[in-house]
């Protein structure tokens, strides 16, 4: 009976044993295969991770600096005009810059930005992004521009450029267009003329940027538009009265050149800020935007010193603003060496369009708009198809000097679709807003000054001797 007992609890301990073993395989079984699966959900979130657009926080930092140049660039604007503009005039010229900030930047969140960058037609971008899509231009980066920074950033980056496009033309109608008129217009323009033009040669299905013109930092799309868009202006308002005769030199130079300082400055977020990263392709946009800049305004001087036998300060302002607007296409495509003959030529086109062809043409463009961002911008987007390479951008074309004939040909293409659109439509704008308003003010006002016709403010308050 006790051998019996043994052998029983012998065979009990036994079992036990085999089944404590069989649970512990199944427990192994069970956690291997949850840290299998484990595993597998891991590698899986990273590599929908990595397909994920990511924030490179150095790009962000370096476009929300470039904005903030950008935008400098308009008040700078004001200056630099209001400098050349008789005294009775210099409020109402700051004045018709800085009113583009505050209409633009509204205009651009609630609708201009999505008809310019919207996904679309070939035309014009769609609604999608009107009031910033309910949240679809937020904190994530886009999946179709500037992939490393919010869409945010690069939505504000842009809104400066549509900011000081109108804003350039308020130089060659200066001191005799309506303050109620310009600012029906502005919103008009930038509907129909801006968004359009932008859409073209920058969206990622603008006809344009399909065609392959290129245009890194607006040569089309800001200085050539807003110098056809002026020549429209100009025949439309008439010439200011007493011109050529009573026309008056600059009234305050040390304005005008602090104006061309805050240009040249917040020109490198222009231009280097659309390489839309903190990269090589920045630092190299900046150095042929400063090169080119020099360039174009010692051989302004060198001109006028062989014209008029003296150099002036107003002059190589004028020729270092061309150069600025010349290097704007070409920043990111072309090499130091390209940008020294590109601010040269810049100074000679844009010295002979101030001098010769205005007074050639007849036409009053008070402060050169058509000469240095018509001309200079043309020059500029031209020589872009000249000297354009592959080794300083691979996302480009080589051009003419490198055997690609056929970059000039598209680059004029774009040259005189912009100026034929521009020009035409904001003939029918100017027309448009005309019979509404009417464009120019009253001789009387205009005798008296803009600024006092305008806003009953001016500019410099003197005090008697005996004061």
């Amino acid at each position: 009976m006790a051998l019996c007992v043994q052998f029983c609890g012998e065979k009990q301990l036994i079992y036990n044993f085999k089944k404590e073993r069989e649970m512990r395989k199944e427990a192994f079984v069970g956690m291997s295969s949850v840290f299998a699966l484990s595993m597998i959900a891991l590698f899986a979130s990273n590599a929908m991770a990595g397909d994920a657009p990511t924030i490179d926080t150095g790009d962000n930092a370096w476009l929300l600096a470039s904005s903030a140049l950008v935008l400098i660039m308009t008040p700078g604007l004001g200056l630099f005009y209001g400098g050349m503009v008789r005294t009775k005039n210099m409020v109402n010229t700051l004045w018709m810059s800085f009113i583009v900030i505050c209409i633009i930047s509204v205009q651009w969140v609630l609708w201009g930005y999505s008809l310019s960058f919207a996904p679309g037609g070939w035309f014009i971008g769609g609604l999608q992004w009107c009031g910033l899509g309910a949240g679809a231009v937020g904190q994530a980066p886009s999946d179709l521009y500037a992939t490393t920074v919010p869409h945010l950033s690069f939505m504000i980056f842009q809104c400066m450029f549509a900011v000081i496009t109108p804003a350039l033309m308020t130089g060659a109608f200066a001191e005799r267009f309506k303050f109620s008129a310009w600012l029906l217009l502005i919103p008009l323009w930038a509907s129909a003329v801006y968004a359009p033009l932008a859409h073209w040669v920058w969206a990622s299905d603008g006809w344009l940027y399909k065609f392959g013109a290129l245009d890194f930092a607006g040569g089309t799309v800001v200085h050539i538009c807003s110098a056809a868009s002026a020549f429209a202006l100009i025949l439309f308002v008439g010439k200011r009265k007493g011109y050529p005769a009573e026309v008056k030199p600059p009234h305050n130079l040390p304005f005008m050149m602090l104006g061309t300082a805050l240009l040249w400055f917040g020109w490198f977020g222009f231009n280097a800020g659309s390489a839309v990263a903190a990269s090589g392709l920045a630092a190299s946009a900046f150095v042929v935007t400063n090169t080119a800049t020099a360039a174009a305004g010692f051989t302004w001087s060198v001109l006028e010193w062989i014209h008029h036998k003296k150099p002036t300060i107003l002059g190589a302002c004028s020729g270092a603003v061309a150069g600025l607007v010349a290097i704007t296409p070409a920043s990111g495509f072309v090499g130091p060496m390209a940008s020294i003959a590109i601010g040269v030529g810049a100074g000679l086109a844009c010295f002979y369009g101030t001098t010769k062809m205005k007074k050639a043409c007849g036409y009053d463009d008070a402060l050169d708009v058509i000469g240095i961002h018509g001309v200079g911008g043309t020059w500029g987007a031209w020589a872009t198809g000249i000297f354009c390479t592959t080794a300083v951008n691979p996302a480009g074309f080589d051009g003419a000097i490198y055997g690609n004939i056929a970059q000039m040909g598209k680059q004029w293409i774009g040259i005189l679709a912009t100026w034929f659109y521009c020009f035409g439509v904001t003939s029918l704008l100017a027309w448009f807003v005309n019979a509404v308003v009417g464009l120019r003010p009253s001789e009387g006002e205009e005798i008296s000054g803009m600024d006092i016709s305008q806003h009953k403010e001016i500019a410099y308050h003197y005090e008697s001797e005996q004061a």
